[in-house]
């Protein structure tokens, strides 16, 4: 598989399961000609502010959407790591389904409405 930001091979299968996953998340459903339902709603939750309540839908958005598309992943647990100027971090342990291997992986999304 292609890296998508610079073209180079990626090395190894983890490198890919996150890249897919950056897709999955950050595309809007509906977005995709081909595959309309494809991708994830935190496109619908960006401009939040950032709450409990906004935490709570995006581990809902990303768990389905991962659990839809990406078969190469099981996740175990999404935790909201920190929030940042720009975002929200959130950490996914999951394992490979294809190697069994424990995956720790690291979202960062551009969202929250600013004051």
């Amino acid at each position: 598989m292609i890296n998508k930001n610079n073209g180079r091979t990626l090395l190894d299968e983890q490198e890919s399961i996150l890249q897919s996953l950056d897709d999955i998340i950050t595309t809007p459903i509906g977005s995709r000609i081909m595959r309309r339902e494809y991708g994830s709603l935190i496109f619908e939750l960006l401009d939040q502010p950032i709450s409990d309540s906004l935490v709570l839908k995006c581990y809902s958005a990303i768990y389905t959407a991962v659990s839809r598309w990406e078969d190469r992943v099981s996740i175990s647990s999404i935790v909201m790591s920190s929030v940042k100027d720009s975002g929200l971090v959130f950490d996914i342990e999951a394992f490979s389904t294809v190697s069994g291997e424990q995956m720790n992986l690291r979202i960062p999304l551009n969202m929250g409405a600013k004051a």
